[in-house]
């Protein structure tokens, strides 16, 4: 296979906040694989929390390439088994088994959804992410992008109130994410109220490892919980069934979608519902997230819809909830 790494800075049309941090770009790293003539296209972001950069990616891509340039793609499985193998980040293993998912779907002239045996008659409507700001600002927000499903960024002292605001303006479904910021007795209060403002459900409002508080939380929150930082890779899916309702599974942070699909079937075969979510990331890492959507409870892959500018073609999503799907292979990606 022929590798080839590019940079991207992408600038977002608004500041993207939440609890911990806020942003106006996002820098991206893109995996080309290519074989045959067809090129398949994986994607990962910088990540501060997880204290990932693009050099760091590239770095360790780059330590492996006349290895790569000799491996027989024969199924993105045992690829990904070679990449785990030579001890990469999940995020850089992320951006290769995408770009090999995608090749071998190119070269097989099949998208992956139909090679994995799922069929599109059914799948979740991605919700749209609605970054902390002042109330004006967040209901222009709503206003320019009308959708029927937001996801609210939360975690001051006033989310409720926040929420309360919002519902004066949309009958849209909100799912609020604290992102670590709230405490087990503010979680469980929180959760009362917010039901009865339309909240679907609850991401991740404890510190990742606040395990004891996620356990009482699970057992009185009057509204489901999600995971995301409690929930990085395939280890943690069954730890995660004892403490919340269900698991949001990122693609940089397990290692693509390979580890993906393993932790869908182990998080279905425990009875938890199943989300899979996005970073701030071109239609490159969205058209992969959309393979999955069969599989899915819940989607959030708005990514490419918070960028200025896109740099490649592919899955669409339509403000009825309705995804346009390519007909090229694999995840259907073309670079700009």
């Amino acid at each position: 296979m022929h590798l080839s790494l590019k940079k991207y800075v992408l600038p977002l049309k608004h500041t993207f906040r939440i609890s911990r941090e806020s942003y106006d770009f996002q820098d991206t790293l893109i995996v080309c694989l290519s074989h045959k003539g067809k090129t398949g296209y994986g994607e990962a972001t910088s990540n501060p929390y997880y204290q990932i950069t693009l050099e760091l990616m590239e770095q360790e891509i780059e330590n492996i390439r006349d290895e790569i340039a000799v491996f027989d793609l024969t199924d993105p499985e045992t690829f990904h088994a070679f990449l785990v193998a030579k001890g990469l980040s999940n995020f850089a293993i992320c951006a290769l088994d995408l770009a090999a998912n995608d090749l071998y779907g190119k070269l097989m002239e099949k998208p992956l959804h139909r090679i994995w045996g799922t069929n599109l008659d059914h799948y979740p409507v991605s919700n749209y992410t609605i970054g902390l700001d002042t109330i004006d600002k967040m209901v222009a927000k709503m206003r320019e992008v009308p959708w029927p499903i937001y996801k609210i960024k939360l975690g001051t002292e006033n989310d409720v109130a926040i929420i309360r605001e919002l519902r004066k303006y949309s009958k849209a479904v909100f799912r609020v994410d604290a992102n670590c910021a709230w405490e087990v007795d503010e979680t469980i209060a929180n959760a009362i109220t917010l039901k009865t403002l339309g909240v679907e459900f609850i991401e991740q409002p404890l510190k990742a490892n606040n395990w004891e508080g996620m356990e009482k939380v699970m057992h009185q929150s009057v509204l489901p919980i999600i995971a995301d930082e409690s929930c990085i890779v395939e280890s943690d899916v069954e730890k995660c069934g004892l403490h919340f309702s269900g698991i949001n599974i990122k693609l940089t942070k397990c290692g693509g979608v390979t580890p993906a699909l393993r932790m869908i079937k182990k998080g279905r075969a425990m009875g938890m519902k199943i989300m899979v979510g996005c970073m701030t990331e071109s239609t490159v890492g969205i058209s992969a997230i959309a393979q999955l959507l069969p599989q899915l409870d819940y989607v959030d892959m708005d990514g490419a819809m918070l960028l200025k500018k896109d740099i490649a073609s592919g899955v669409q999503l339509r403000s009825t909830g309705e995804v346009v799907f390519p007909t090229l292979g694999g995840s259907g990606i073309t670079l700009l």
